[in-house]
């Protein structure tokens, strides 16, 4: 089913940024950013100052550096009464926008009323040496400060100034001029840092036994049941069907969890003595850290553990040492892969286990350049402004751009790689607003502006792709584009041998296959172990926003929305609409409406039943020759979000205002009873398809069952009657008389439904039986 472009504000663009990689495909170029604009900066690196002379009454000073540059102006951290300070700090002056000939840099001592000057530097701007990495970091030196009339003053400052690019390694940690409004409090939130996602293991806890249990209440049958909890992880087994002290299990728990391990597994048996009350019959505490670990499908040894009981006594705690015991199989699953996304895009496929990686195929190199049109995401005094930085993840690296200050469009131009280990991944781009630049209150979030999935397996190795892509971003009132993002990108094979081997393996772990999780463990699970990497993330400095993580982990995929259903139908109905097209080629055929075609097709089909052996070979041939003939048709670029195919485009507010609710809902009764209403109509036409397709399956049942004895009586005879007749009879005369009938003249049909057809209809189903 051919469905009709989008609109074209919505489309990716082709690009041709300066880059080093753009000019021609695949040139292995030595620099290392070749897939970035390079951005020339002038570096200064204040180191220390020594012999600076005391500036107050006591002969010490509180000294300062103010490095200035025209309309910019740096400053490091003061220090109280040294003379002697350091401070080993980097200002980045972005070429661009230089507009003195002149570097000045003072050094004054912090005052009440009005700050002295120690003594300053000068250094003319066409005299600063260029520095390209991988050169060595220009040593810095030593230089006698003057003052103001430029005569020698008392005191030393070590220096370093160099012109560099954005490649430079003191690019991450360096102030720059471009965010020179933002308060000292708030420049670690606004750099560049790669995070790594923490190492996820599934725990997986079998409870076999418990032995000599205790109860409080010994005149009745204990219901007991076990309950485990790790951090905010809560699980429970279902109540033993052996009501007496000695209760059997032998259930799985599974949970996830991080390393550094920081919280222990607490099991607690526990006895329902009543609706909502249960007494607890034993605890135990288990440290991670001494958990066997397990890399295949092993049993690992099973080990018996004693159960503690602590009381109240004279209002202190005291513990009751006896002999209840518990009888578990603990391990930490190293063959599986902790799903920490939607299985639909994810970056990363290996189980946890290093020892069980197989070796990368290649790498991804990835160039964020610029973004352009973006909105206004905030308002400052007054007016609109945006500070914009990106957040790229794939496996289990996560990096973040530096925040552009104020800017629609900012230009980052920084450059990442990743190593692949399986091509049918996926990497994220997203676009954020920084809301903390400006000292955000602790309850600012970072707003999104729009996020770019690539699939790997999409793009041809060694290729550079550079293009312009739509950042779309739904909003209860509709799709909004909220600007572009220019990005290049190249994925360089490693081992062709490797990457086409990969298409032979399994997609996950063999784990997942050798002892599958249920879909409902691996949802829970999921939802585990999302939580844990955005907890972690949002604890680093500076730190990755939980919502931001939420979002490029893609937490809510999984809610109820009308619009998303409507687009899986349709894709559904665009899969099927090659079967439906070849359906309705071949009706055209049985009815002569091209009798060439049909004479050919004639011809074809007795030639295939005299030679039945040409079968397959014509049936491979056919995929070849399509294969081939759609290679000119094929993708150029990568794939993007596409509006028209998620019926974003088109959906209505109403549907739109229900996937944008809270879960559980905040909406007024009357909207949740419409709700309520629609989704009962929907349901209702599913159940109604649901019922027809079992009633089908139900009459082929019925054709042996006896359900109607003459049905089967008649299904029978013509049973043995065929078996005879084709006994007696070769096949390929039986396939040429069916084939010829099928493909008869229109004069030789009449409109009213076949016998066969005729008979199938009329066969019992169980629909009847329903209430």
């Amino acid at each position: 089913m051919q469905k009709p472009p989008q609109s074209i504000d919505f489309a990716l663009k082709e690009t041709s940024p300066k880059i080093g990689a753009g000019a021609v495909t695949g040139d292995k170029l030595s620099s290392t950013y070749d897939l970035v604009e390079q951005m020339q900066y002038l570096y200064v690196r204040v180191v220390k100052a020594k012999d600076l002379p005391g500036k107050d009454v006591t002969g010490g000073c509180d000294p300062y550096v103010e490095v200035k540059l025209g309309n910019y102006k740096g400053v490091t951290k003061h220090f109280e009464k040294k003379n002697n300070p350091e401070w080993n700090q980097v200002f980045a002056f972005s070429k661009e926008r230089i507009q003195a000939s002149v570097l000045e840099v003072y050094v004054k001592d912090k005052d009440v009323v009005a700050d002295d000057l120690i003594g300053r530097a000068l250094f003319d701007l066409n005299e600063i040496p260029k520095r390209i990495p991988p050169d060595s970091p220009l040593a810095p030196q030593w230089y006698r400060l003057e003052d103001r009339k430029g005569d020698k003053a008392k005191g030393e400052l070590m220096l370093a100034v160099w012109m560099g690019t954005q490649a430079d390694e003191a690019f991450p940690e360096a102030w720059h001029s471009d965010a020179a409004s933002v308060g000292p409090d708030a420049v670690a939130s606004i750099r560049s840092k790669v995070y790594l996602s923490p190492k996820l293991w599934y725990v997986r806890v079998n409870v076999i036994e418990a032995q000599d249990l205790v109860p409080n209440d010994k005149s009745r049958f204990p219901e007991v049941f076990v309950k485990a909890m790790l951090g905010n992880q809560a699980l429970r087994t279902r109540i033993s069907q052996s009501k007496t002290i000695n209760p059997m299990w032998n259930e799985d728990l599974m949970f996830v969890v991080a390393e550094p391990f920081e919280e222990p597994l607490v099991l607690s048996v526990e006895d329902r003595v009543g609706g909502n009350k249960d007494e607890t019959l034993g605890k135990c505490v288990i440290p991670l850290h001494i958990v066997q670990r397990r890399l295949d499908h092993r049993p690992v040894n099973s080990r018996w553990l004693n159960l503690e009981k602590h009381v109240i006594v004279d209002g202190e705690k005291k513990e009751i040492k006896f002999a209840s015991r518990i009888h578990l199989r603990i391990c930490l699953e190293g063959g599986y892969h902790v799903l920490d996304e939607s299985t639909h895009y994810s970056s990363d496929l290996r189980p946890t286990a290093k020892q069980l990686w197989r070796p990368s195929i290649g790498i991804l190199e990835l160039g964020i350049l610029s973004a352009h049109g973006l909105m206004p995401m905030k308002t400052k005094d007054g007016r609109g402004t945006t500070d914009a930085y990106c957040v790229a993840k794939y496996g289990q690296k996560w990096i973040r751009t530096r925040t552009i200050v104020d800017n629609f469009m900012p230009r980052w131009n920084e450059q990442y790689t990743w190593e692949v280990f399986d091509t049918c991944t996926v990497i994220t781009v997203g676009v954020f607003d920084n809301g903390h630049v400006h000292g955000g209150a602790g309850g600012a979030r970072d707003a999104r502006i729009g996020k770019v999935r690539i699939r790997l397996s999409t793009l041809e190795a060694d290729r550079v792709y550079t293009h312009s892509y739509p950042l779309l971003v739904l909003h209860p009132s509709g799709v909004k584009k909220t600007g572009e993002i220019q990005m290049a990108l190249r994925f360089t094979c490693s081992s062709l041998i490797n990457m086409l081997h990969m298409y032979s393996h399994p997609l996950l772990p063999k784990m997942h296959y050798i002892h599958p999780l249920s879909v409902i463990q691996l949802d829970v699970l999921r939802h585990q172990a999302m939580q844990i990497v955005s907890t972690r993330l949002s604890r680093a400095e500076p730190p990755l926003r939980k919502e931001v993580v939420e979002y490029m982990l893609d937490v809510d995929s999984h809610m109820w929305s009308m619009r998303r259903s409507k687009a899986n139908f349709f894709r559904i109905m665009g899969v099927l609409s090659g079967l439906i097209a070849v359906g309705k080629w071949f009706d055209q055929i049985c009815n002569w409406r091209n009798p060439l075609t049909t004479i050919l097709i004639h011809i074809l089909f007795i030639i295939l039943v005299l030679y039945p052996e040409l079968i397959l070979p014509t049936i491979f041939l056919y995929l070849f020759l399509i294969g081939i003939w759609n290679y000119r048709w094929r993708p150029r670029h990568p794939p993007h979000m596409d509006t028209r195919l998620s019926h974003a485009d088109a959906a209505h507010p109403d549907e739109l205002d229900e996937e944008f609710d809270t879960f559980p809902t905040s909406r007024p009764s009357d909207i949740v009873r419409m709700r309520y209403d629609r989704l009962r109509s929907i349901a209702g036409r599913v159940q109604t398809v649901i019922g027809d397709l079992a009633t089908q399956g139900e009459r082929f049942q019925s054709l042996l069952s006896w359900r109607d004895p003459r049905a089967t009586t008649l299904f029978v005879t013509f049973c043995l009657i065929a078996a005879l007749v084709l006994y007696v009879t070769p096949f390929q005369v039986v396939a040429l008389l069916a084939g010829i009938y099928i493909l008869r003249h229109p004069r030789f049909r009449h409109k009213l439904p076949s016998t066969p057809l005729n008979f199938f209809r009329r066969l019992p189903a169980r629909s009847d039986s329903m209430l």
